[in-house]
């Protein structure tokens, strides 16, 4: 088998110079260099990204907007051009078109909350898929149980694709669909441009959760044409605790306020308030702003090294990954077996043995992986399993990285069958 440090010499990105960046990837974890295999719960984070971070809270910390001092301007200049940078790296048309949230998790809460609120009635529904986080089921729930909607589910494949042979008819009623970019369970790209257009010929809107997506591909919300989009900083070599939504000026213009406080008023009397303009109308209190410093040096770093340079290295680092690992004695991937459909995640099961004690037997030899079902409690459900080990990569993980797993694995193999 051909070794990956071969292949990745023909891109353009220096995978060992990168790791280099990353202080973090140097610790020793019991007495064994750190492999981190667990990039989708939460990537690592680059020496710029600290930086920036505490050169904010060293040079300019101070709260933004409305504030005449010059720590206050040169905080608000800051915050306000992370947006603009957010902006840029998803191509939203304007910079008022981003909201900044607590997360991925927050903003899909505040398009249910807001959308639901505002447009759902009884008999009506929203349309998920079958391999999504709880975080896009629960909040869907909530909101249907209140109003008296339903929540109805594109199914899925033995194989883990989504089955759109009925889709058209599925959307009889929905009002609005929302459905991940990428699985965190199972890694497959869904077709989320045929959904988007089968969606928008019945006049449905649609949320797409990207927070497996921005760090592994090239996301445009114009081209997609989506109406809202959600993800993650930490994921994307970012801070934790900061997320984005992106949502159409005209829906967002049309949905009543989350929460209430400062900041996301005009006016306000013991009478009547008047909310403030977009994308203020969204964040009430103080906000995150070394976050947002710190989301937009992680953007910048992603854009040094070229979002289509990445997509490559981690491309064939994933087949390397997945013609070593299925080489290993019953080793089970759970999901789609074609590199070209998938980003970031390998799921998979060994023989018999449980996940968590093979997780916990990697971890013994300094190898982080994820254990569970990830948040994805009917994923497990649909393929009669108790969860899986979860593997994800990341632009700094590299063959060797691959090796050790697999040895791993085999260790943990011959001392558990």
């Amino acid at each position: 088998m051909t070794n990956t440090n071969d292949i990745l010499e023909s891109h353009m990105i220096d995978v060992e110079a990168v790791r280099k960046d990353f202080p973090i990837l140097s610790t020793h974890v019991y007495g064994y260099p750190l492999v981190y295999l667990d990039n989708a719960a939460t990537t690592q984070k680059p020496e710029s990204v600290l930086h920036a971070m505490d050169d904010y809270y060293h040079t300019i910390n101070s709260n933004v907007h409305r504030g005449v001092h010059h720590l206050s301007q040169q905080a608000t200049e800051a915050y306000e051009g992370a947006r603009q940078k957010i902006a840029d790296f998803i191509n939203a048309r304007h910079n008022h078109e981003i909201i900044y949230t607590r997360g991925t998790t927050e903003s899909i809460n505040l398009v249910a909350s807001c959308f639901g609120r505002k447009f759902l009635k009884p008999g009506d529904s929203i349309l998920i898929s079958a391999v999504e986080h709880h975080s896009n089921i629960v909040p869907w729930q909530m909101i249907c149980e209140e109003k008296g909607a339903s929540l109805k589910v594109i199914p899925v494949d033995d194989e883990g694709e989504l089955i759109l042979d009925n889709l058209d008819k599925l959307l009889d009623d929905v009002k609005l669909v929302s459905f991940n970019y990428v699985s965190n369970s199972l890694g497959g790209v869904n077709p989320v441009q045929a959904i988007i257009t089968a969606a928008h010929k019945r006049g449905i809107p649609v949320l797409l959760d990207a927070a497996q997506a921005v760090q592994h591909l090239e996301v445009d919300v114009q081209s997609l044409d989506v109406d809202f989009l959600a993800f993650s900083s930490h994921k994307l070599y970012g801070p934790t605790g900061i997320g984005v939504l992106y949502g159409k000026e005209e829906w967002l213009n049309q949905l009543p306020p989350y929460q209430g406080g400062g900041e996301m008023i005009k006016t306000v009397t013991f009478e009547k308030t008047t909310y403030n303009d977009l994308p203020y109308k969204f964040e009430a209190g103080t906000p995150d702003m070394a976050g947002a410093v710190g989301l937009a040096a992680a953007i910048d770093y992603v854009l040094g090294l070229g979002i289509r340079n990445i997509q490559q290295v981690e491309h064939s680092l994933m087949s390397y990954a997945l013609g070593t690992l299925t080489e290993i004695n019953g080793f089970r991937l759970i999901g789609k077996a074609v590199a070209e459909r998938r980003a970031g995640v390998i799921s998979f099961l060994v023989g018999d043995i449980h996940p968590f004690d093979l997780g916990e037997i990697l971890d013994k030899q300094g190898i982080a992986v994820r254990t569970g079902h990830h948040c994805a409690q009917p994923v497990m459900d649909r393929y009669c399993i108790p969860g899986t080990v979860r593997a994800s990569l990341a632009i700094y993980n590299n063959s060797q990285d691959i090796d050790r797993l697999a040895a791993g694995i085999r260790k943990a193999s011959a001392l558990l069958s």
